[in-house]
């Protein structure tokens, strides 16, 4: 299984999007500042978690998220 994960940013209320086959240390490497272009952000809430059989369709998934027309459906999915 592979994660389309949204962290929102609790100190600047920023957007994160991304993918990992394992969610719960990706969430620890954001919170512990191992990202070096977001550690600044710190802390972070995880806004939207969706599940993916495989890699190619979460990489896809996350590409769309990041698109004008993704940022647009989260920000009118996430109120």
């Amino acid at each position: 299984m592979f994660y389309v994960y949204v962290l929102r940013s609790l100190k600047t209320g920023r957007r994160y999007v991304g993918q990992t086959n394992d969610l719960w240390r990706r969430f620890q490497e954001h919170e512990s500042g191992m990202t070096e272009s977001i550690k600044h952000q710190t802390p972070f809430a995880i806004e939207r978690v969706e599940l993916h059989a495989d890699r190619i369709g979460a990489i896809k998934r996350e590409r769309w998220l990041k698109s004008g027309v993704g940022r647009e459906w989260l920000d009118d999915t996430n109120g």
